[in-house]
């Protein structure tokens, strides 16, 4: 207990000493947070009609952001598997920042629900065996579970990794690997769960198609690995991680394989709905066109998100630019944007439009509906900057000031 009590104040410590730099960025996340709360507030008095949701639009922008950071905390498997079934040393001492991404992601996903909820003093009934959710046959309280568990499993392996740094000793190899290995299957099932609620609408035809789940984890193995990539370059900058290429070049390689495995499922379905062409074919037109001689508002994004995806698919696929830092980085943001795109504005708003009744309402988020998203989002930078900066000390021993500091073995120190 005494070790766990000085874990914590070290941890405390850790994160309360840094430079000029460090301060005005965390300044600058809890003003955004301040903001999102303010704006919450104004949504919770006002009500859900400040937004610019309706009965024909009823998912949107909390629920696009839920969806898109779903699939960035399933990306943490992307690094998992390489690291401890391949058992490859390069990517496995830094598979611990996978897992805090996947926290944070799980953690701004919760949040996503709690906003887009009327009664967010109801999200009690999402809780399975506990809440009025009709669990085990309804969906929503099977993504509730799935999400928790990966949460609660991440939080775990971490922090006892860390933990362990700390305290300068090697981490209970058969205590850790299972729960590894066992986070594999779950990260799959949060995305695939997820699917599930969009794909078993019969009513929305656009979304009623088995290739959503494929869909889904081959994007989200994209999305993450590049906010991963780009984050490794800035510490092994500022920090003295030293992450080698290898490791960065790798990651890269997955991500060109599942980005080619998306854009395939992409052209698949775009094939079956302009070759049948049937009714159905009118959502898609939307999204890459415009209805009844109108131009879609939403077109240029999902045109944009399908021409950035192929580029992107391209320059990872090269082994020349993969391996380049400048288009290695132009890689990850255009991937990130196409994802992005993919999960929110072209994916729920072509599903709903037109309604069952043939109705087309355009929407376009609020200021509320912003200005909350971009508190969340903070949350989410927030807590992964502390848990970098901690898990950064912990790892090489700083003289951070924290209860007898000690030299950290690398994370691999379990074999």
């Amino acid at each position: 207990m005494k070790e766990v009590v000085g874990f914590i104040k070290g941890s405390i410590a850790i994160v309360t000493r840094g430079g000029r730099a460090y301060y005005a960025w965390i300044a600058f996340l809890l003003l955004l947070i301040l903001q999102g709360v303010a704006a919450y507030v104004d949504q919770s008095r006002a009500g859900m009609i400040i937004t610019n949701m309706r009965d024909q639009v009823s998912w949107a922008f909390y629920i696009g952001n839920f969806t898109f950071l779903v699939g960035v905390g399933a990306a943490a498997v992307l690094l998992v598997i390489p690291a401890y079934i391949y058992d490859w040393k390069p990517i496995k001492e830094v598979a611990v920042f996978g897992e805090l991404l996947a926290i944070c992601a799980m953690i701004m996903c919760l949040l996503f629900v709690t906003v887009d909820m009327g009664h967010p003093e109801r999200f009690w009934h999402l809780i399975p065996f506990i809440g009025r959710m009709n669990f085990p046959s309804s969906l929503l309280g099977w993504d509730a579970l799935v999400l928790n568990v990966y949460l609660i499993l991440n939080l775990v392996i971490a922090t006892y990794l860390i933990f362990c740094g700390f305290r300068g000793k090697e981490y209970n190899h058969n205590f850790v690997v299972p729960l590894v290995l066992g986070s594999i299957p779950m990260a799959i099932s949060i995305h695939t769960v997820t699917a599930f609620l969009y794909n078993g609408m019969a009513s929305r035809p656009y979304w009623n198609s088995a290739i959503l789940a494929p869909r889904f984890l081959a994007s989200a193995f994209c999305s993450g690995p590049a906010i991963l990539l780009i984050l490794f370059q800035i510490l092994r900058k500022t920090t003295r991680f030293a992450i080698k290429d290898e490791a960065l070049h790798k990651i890269a390689e997955l991500m060109a394989y599942a980005m080619g495995f998306n854009l395939f499922l992409a052209f698949a379905e775009i094939f079956k709905e302009y070759y049948s062409d049937t009714q159905h074919l009118i959502h898609i037109q939307y999204l890459y066109g415009g209805l009844h001689g109108h131009q879609s508002p939403i077109a240029i994004y999902g045109w944009g998100s399908l021409l950035l995806g192929i580029a992107a698919f391209l320059l990872f696929l090269i082994p020349a630019t993969r391996k380049n830092p400048v288009t290695m980085n132009l890689g990850c943001v255009m991937i990130y944007i196409s994802v992005y795109i993919e999960k929110g504005i072209a994916l729920i708003i072509p599903g709903y439009t037109p309604d069952t009744l043939g109705q087309v309402y355009e929407y376009v988020p609020s200021l509320t509906e912003l200005r909350i998203s971009i508190g969340i989002f903070s949350v989410g930078f927030l807590l992964f900057t502390l848990m970098v900066k901690v898990a950064i000390a912990a790892m090489f021993g700083r003289d951070d000031p924290a209860p007898q500091p000690v030299p950290v073995p690398s994370l691999a120190a379990g074999e």
